[in-house]
C-alpha cells in the first residue's frame, strides 16, 4: 500500500500514513527530513475506482500555505523599506475604502478585522456567506471555472461589516493576503507572482511551484481531486482537479509539490529569505491562535519544542508543512480526498496532522532511537 523511496525504512511513518487512507483520505504523500536523512512515501490512490498510488512528488493546490509565500515576499519588502509593516494600508491601496487603522502587520497577522470574502462564521455558530464561488455544493461545482479579481474580491470584503476593530482580536481571513496580493502589486509594479519568482522560486529553483492566476490545470503528475454534493436526496461526486483558482486568488491558489515545500520552509526558516529580525517577526506568535506573519507557531506534542508550520486546503486536495525554527527538520504532506459542504473531513484532517507531528517532532514511536 506505501512506497518507500529514500532513506531508512520508517515503519512508524509508513503507518501514519496507511492509517490516513484507512480513516477516509483517498490518498496521501509524505516527505520528511530529519536527522536520519530524507524519507518520502505514499499510500492510497491517485485517482478514485483506480489503484494507481498518488505519485510522491506529484502536484497539489497548497491552498492557504500560498499565505507563507506571500507574507516572505511582503516581508523582504519590508526589509528594503520599500513597504513598513506598521503603515496603514489604505496609504497604498485607498481605492478599497479601508479602515486606515489598518497596517500591513494586521493583514498579515490576520488581526485586521477586514470580513473573509469566501464567508465568515461567527462565534455564535452564525455564518454570512462570501463570494458565491465558496457557497457549498453544486453551486460551488457550477462556479469553479468562473473568473474572479482580486480587486473584485477585495471590494466585496470591503463593502461588508468588519469582524472587530484593527488590532483588537485576531481572526483568519483570506481577504487580508489578497489585501497583501495587491499592495505588493502597487508598490513594486509587478505582479505578486513576478516577485515570487524573481524572489523566491527562481533563487530556490522550485521548479515544481505554479502561481496558476485563473488557469484551471495542474501540471502532471498529480493525484484527483473531489467534491461531494447532495441533489434531489442522491449524492453526487465530481472530479475538480481542474478549477480555476482566481476564487481564492493569492489567499491560496499556489500549486507546489512536497520536495518544493520542504525546500522552501527549510530556507525560510535558516534565514536564507529573511533577514534575522524579520524572520523573528514573523515567527512571534498572537496569543488568541499562535499565528505570526504568515505562519502558525506551535508545540508539537509531548516532549517536543516549537513548530513553524502553515496547512492547507484546496477542495479535494491540501497541503501540509512543518519546520523546525531552524529549518533543519521538515515534513511536507500532500493529501487527496473528497471534500464536502459539511467538511466531513476536518476532524481525520485534524486527527491526522497532530499524529504526523507528534511522531516527527514530538518524540513519537521512534523518538528514543533518534
Amino acid at each position: 500500500m506505501s512506497l518507500t523511496l529514500t532513506g531508512q525504512d520508517r515503519p512508524e511513518l509508513r503507518k501514519a500514513i496507511e492509517e490516513m487512507v484507512e480513516s477516509g483520505f483517498t490518498g496521501v504523500t509524505m516527505r520528511v527530513h530529519d536527522e536520519r536523512g530524507e524519507w518520502a512515501g505514499g499510500a492510497g490512490r491517485c485517482k478514485l475506482g483506480e489503484s494507481t498510488k498518488p505519485p510522491v512528488d506529484g502536484h497539489v493546490r497548497i491552498g492557504s500555505n500560498t499565505k507563507t509565500f506571500t507574507a516572505t515576499v511582503v516581508l523582504q519588502l519590508a526589509a528594503e523599506d520599500t513597504i513598513g509593516l506598521d503603515d496603514p494600508v489604505a496609504d497604498c491601496l485607498p481605492e478599497f475604502g479601508l479602515d486606515p487603522r489598518i497596517t500591513v502587520r494586521m493583514l498579515l497577522q490576520h488581526t485586521s478585522g477586514v470580513f473573509n470574502f469566501t464567508g465568515e462564521y461567527y462565534d455564535d455558530g452564525t455564518f454570512a456567506p462570501g463570494i458565491p464561488a465558496t457557497t457549498a455544493g453544486r453551486e460551488w461545482v457550477d462556479n469553479r471555472f468562473k473568473t474572479y479579481q482580486p480587486e473584485e474580491l477585495a471590494r466585496l470584503a470591503s463593502s461588508r461589516p468588519a469582524r472587530f476593530e484593527p488590532g483588537t482580536d485576531w481572526s483568519y481571513s483570506n481577504t487580508n493576503y489578497v489585501l497583501a496580493g495587491l499592495l505588493v502589486g502597487k508598490v513594486t509594479g509587478h505582479s505578486l507572482a513576478e516577485e515570487m519568482q524573481r524572489r523566491i522560486l527562481g533563487p530556490l529553483g522550485l521548479s515544481g511551484t505554479v502561481l496558476p492566476g485563473t488557469g484551471p490545470e495542474i501540471p502532471e503528475p498529480h493525484a484527483h481531486a473531489y467534491y461531494r454534493y447532495e441533489e434531489d436526496g442522491e449524492q453526487k461526486t465530481v472530479d475538480v482537479t481542474r478549477q480555476n483558482p482566481s476564487w481564492i486568488s493569492t489567499g491560496g491558489d499556489m500549486i507546489s509539490t512536497t520536495r518544493d515545500l520542504h525546500t522552501f520552509i527549510s530556507a525560510l526558516m535558516s534565514g536564507k529569505l529573511l533577514p534575522a529580525p524579520l524572520l523573528a517577526e514573523m515567527c512571534k506568535p498572537h496569543p488568541k491562535a499562535g499565528y505570526g506573519l504568515g505562519v502558525f507557531v506551535q508545540g508539537a506534542g509531548d516532549n517536543g519544542g516549537t513548530v513553524i508550520a502553515h496547512n492547507g486546503g484546496m477542495a479535494g486536495h491540501a497541503a501540509l508543512m512543518y519546520s523546525t525554527p531552524d529549518g533543519g527538520k521538515t515534513l511536507t504532506a500532500a493529501l487527496n480526498y473528497v471534500d464536502d459542504a459539511a467538511l466531513s473531513m476536518a476532524m481525520a484532517f485534524q486527527k491526522a496532522t497532530q499524529r504526523l507531528v507528534q511522531e516527527v517532532f514530538g518524540g513519537g514511536q521512534d523518538g528514543q532511537a533518534r
